[in-house]
């Protein structure tokens, strides 16, 4: 307790002494927050990649001072900008007495331009010999520790622009989420979808299992939900004429938190005409692998403890054969109800005490609790029980299935597709039994949406349908393990 009283009181000292040299500026009539630009012409990579065609060409760069070294009358400092780290070098002789004085004031964190000659010193390395300085931001809290950064990883999470400051390799994680998303639209693009934009505001909930956050519209006086999916939307855009289309947008769900959950996230949703979840297949498989390529240069990449290999080509199983497998139940020869329950509990598998014992969810609980752990390396599951895919299209060989597959990697579900339900009494039904489960408590069933129903009524063509969680396509591509990492301002509950 004493060792934190000190530290307080350590820094409050330091907050008092940057503010006190903030006025002192002020009272000199050289505030720096009344600087309104400062005109660069060169970025520290662009310098130190062209050092030969730059050497001794005058430029102008701006950043943060990261660090400072040296004594008398020169000075080594590093400053950071958009694009990396570059060394000044700052002598008395060059800058005159007022602007050296003034620069051995300045403080780590504090933000400058500079103006100076391109140069290498004896060691080496590539630096500005500066001729003019100036103060354009002064930082009035200190940043972390040097060789210690930020390491609480809490604070990272609630202080992300400290982070981004502390943490190069937090700056790489956002550049690959950029480039992945970049390169989802391109390869959308290239293949004749439509990017559309849907709303976030609905008077019902529906499109997934899930449960929505509920906000109130003053002058319509009603209650909306934010949505919890985009699925809906943009089947109505299929059956309007609208072939191929998607949409990347955020999603929110009221669920519970972890290091695959967050309560906003960021899915892409796209559907095509004339297609099936097949197509979906090729898609996904199309969209993780050339995304690899293109980014890390590599199909291969580490993730969670292990190597995984993105090379076009996935493990494709049935959700039967996969249970058949690491289960050690064959849900092909098990003919009724009670006796699929009784297989999966004889495993250890649980189901749940309620008029829901069914083979469907015998099956699913047994893929969800004892086989999603082996899935390592990409793996494609395919054909679900209809009863947890209420959007799905029947297998015409098995109707107790339905023609959807889910994707795995590092056991974590990446994405998931039909081949939709179009048939408009089919959907009804469907609709009217998860009615039937929110009756009985289940907040998370969907609601009936008779204007999508209405849509289906004019006629909605065979359609293959998917949805990716973008979070964890840039988890995987960045070898990070929390959800949390690759969310820039991720749900935190507020400090007291």
């Amino acid at each position: 307790m004493a060792e934190e009283f000190e530290r307080a009181e350590e820094l409050s000292e330091i907050l008092q002494i940057r503010r006190d040299k903030l006025k002192k500026l002020q009272e000199e009539g050289r505030d720096p927050f009344t600087i309104t630009r400062f005109d660069r012409t060169a970025w520290s990579k662009e310098v130190k990649d062209n050092f030969e065609a730059m050497e001794n060409r005058t430029v102008s760069m701006a950043g943060r001072i990261m660090s400072k070294r040296g004594m008398g009358k020169a000075i080594f400092a590093d400053i950071t900008d958009d694009k990396g780290k570059i060394q000044i070098y700052v002598r008395l002789n060059d800058v005159g007495e007022d602007a050296f004085a003034d620069f051995k004031k300045f403080d780590i964190g504090d933000i400058i331009g500079v103006t100076g000659f391109v140069f290498k010193t004896r060691m080496g390395e590539v630096s500005v010999h500066c001729t003019e300085l100036k103060l354009l931001s002064k930082s009035l809290r200190p940043l972390p520790e040097k060789f210690h950064g930020l390491t609480n990883t809490e604070l990272k999470y609630r202080q992300r622009y400290v982070d981004l400051i502390m943490n190069p390799e937090t700056r790489r994680t956002f550049e690959i989420r950029s480039r992945f998303i970049s390169h989802l639209r391109k390869y959308l693009d290239d293949r004749g979808y439509m990017e559309v934009e849907t709303p976030v505001l609905n008077t019902i909930s529906a499109g997934a299992s899930a449960r929505p956050f509920i906000t109130h519209h003053n002058t319509l006086d009603i209650d909306l939900y934010m949505r919890i999916a985009t699925e809906l939307p943009l089947k109505r855009l299929i059956v309007g004429g609208i072939e191929r289309v998607y949409e990347i947008g955020r999603i929110f769900r009221n669920e519970g938190m972890d290091t695959k959950h967050n309560p906003e996230f960021t899915s892409v949703e796209l559907y095509e005409a004339y297609t099936d979840f097949h197509g979906m297949m090729d898609i996904a498989e199309g969209i993780l692998s050339t995304a690899a390529m293109e980014i890390l240069g590599t199909y291969k990449v580490e993730w969670l403890g292990n190597e995984i290999d993105l090379t076009p080509g996935w493990k494709r199983m049935t959700m039967i054969e996969a249970v058949r497998e690491y289960v050690g139940i064959d849900f092909d020869a098990v003919s009724d109800d009670e006796e699929a329950v009784k297989a999966a509990e004889a495993k250890g598998v649980e189901l749940a005490d309620t008029a829901d014992r069914t083979w469907g969810n015998a099956l699913y609980a047994c893929f969800d609790q004892r086989v999603e752990e082996h899935l390592i390396q990409p793996t494609f599951i395919t054909m679900y029980p209809v009863e947890v895919s209420p959007l799905t299209k029947r297998s015409p060989v098995d109707p107790r299935l339905t023609e959807r597959f889910e994707f795995f990697i590092c056991s974590n579900e990446m994405g998931n597709a039909y081949s939709e339900l179009n048939d408009p009494i089919d959907q009804r039904q469907r609709f009217e039994k998860q009615l039937e489960l929110r009756d009985r408590g289940d907040d998370e069933a969907e609601m009936l949406d008779e204007d999508f129903l209405n849509a289906l009524e004019y006629g909605m063509p065979p359609t293959g349908g998917m949805g990716i969680g973008i979070d964890r396509c840039v988890m995987l591509l960045s070898g990070t393990s929390t959800i949390r990492d690759v969310i820039l301002f991720p749900t935190m509950k507020p400090l007291d």
